[in-house]
């Protein structure tokens, strides 16, 4: 019974996390592809309005802002499911020695084999 109880908890925690990884690449996906968009409107407008000088438009800080502003906002997404621990924590560390250890017994399998 208690067994179950916890199996139970570990898929709801699992399926709560994949929830927030998804969640935080829809946003990023989001972020792309309104700022490119948001980008081309600014960047051609101006170019087009302004004396045609498409370096002078590239030069705006309009352009830039939304990428900007709401990276930081993306940033703060990412920490909240990634966490900073994860980008070269210890978790990484092991992950990482095993890839390689992987990666070096896969090729040393090939060489062997032929």
């Amino acid at each position: 019974m208690e067994k179950e109880f916890l199996k139970e908890q570990q898929y709801l925690n699992a399926k709560k996390r994949v929830k927030e990884i998804k969640g935080f690449y829809s946003h990023l996906l989001i972020y792309v592809l309104i700022n490119i968009f948001i980008s081309g409107i600014i960047i051609f407008g101006l170019s087009y309005s302004d004396n045609y000088s498409l370096l002078g438009s590239l030069t705006n800080f309009g352009v830039y802002s939304t990428w900007l502003f709401w990276g930081i906002g993306i940033f703060f997404h990412w920490l909240s499911v990634f966490g900073f621990k994860n980008l070269f924590g210890s978790a990484w560390e092991e992950k990482k020695i095993k890839e390689l250890m992987k990666n070096d017994h896969d090729r040393s399998k090939k060489i062997l084999n032929k």
